[in-house]
């Protein structure tokens, strides 16, 4: 609300990596019997990202300022290889995680520099960086997270990042649904 009382419009925000169709796939492939054998909800093979930055609600007329600050992100492309699959209790999600990866660690450092330099924060800027893919919701707090971590990445074909996205996150009874609003290349 602004100080006048009337409401500001806001879009619910995150800057994210968008998996190559072969990758998303295999993950959703991998979601799905997940979420069976687990007794989850799989995430949708078209909503499957790796978020480097969740902004949350954002004025839309702060939303030029946010594309310029992306536009100033100077990373190269690089490569990512899911390697990995968890259990989060507390948030009772399952969860592909990636080789640590100094193009990753780059893009996302360099992306929050220039945020906070202009001015744009966000709800997890302090929280330590974890690269993951959110594969299924709901799952039951009893399941057994080494049962999680033997699942196989066998067969998952690496994942060339060539540019990051802005995304707008639209929640729902069915999940959420997400509009691209920009694309950014890496081309350092």
């Amino acid at each position: 609300m602004t100080e006048e009382g009337h409401a500001v419009a806001t879009r619910r925000l995150f800057f994210a990596l968008w998996p190559s169709a072969e990758l998303a796939a295999g993950l959703a492939a991998i979601a799905a019997a997940g979420a069976q054998r687990f007794a989850g909800r799989a995430s949708r093979r078209e909503t499957l990202h790796l978020t480097l930055a969740f902004l949350g609600e954002v004025a839309i007329a702060d939303l030029p300022a946010l594309l310029a600050a992306a536009g100033r992100v100077r990373s190269g492309p690089f490569r990512l290889q899911v390697d990995r699959f968890g259990f989060w209790r507390r948030n009772r999600l399952l969860w592909a995680g990636c080789a640590p990866s100094p193009g990753l660690d780059a893009l996302v450092a360099e992306l929050g520099a220039a945020l906070a330099a202009a001015g744009i924060s966000w709800p997890d800027q302090q929280r330590a960086f974890t690269p993951h893919l959110t594969l299924a919701r709901k799952l039951p707090a009893s399941t057994p997270a080494d049962e999680v971590e033997r699942i196989s990445c066998a067969g998952l074909p690496a994942w060339p990042c060539t540019h990051f996205v802005l995304v707008a996150s639209s929640l729902s009874a069915a999940g959420p649904f997400y509009s691209p609003l920009a694309e950014f290349p890496l081309t350092a």
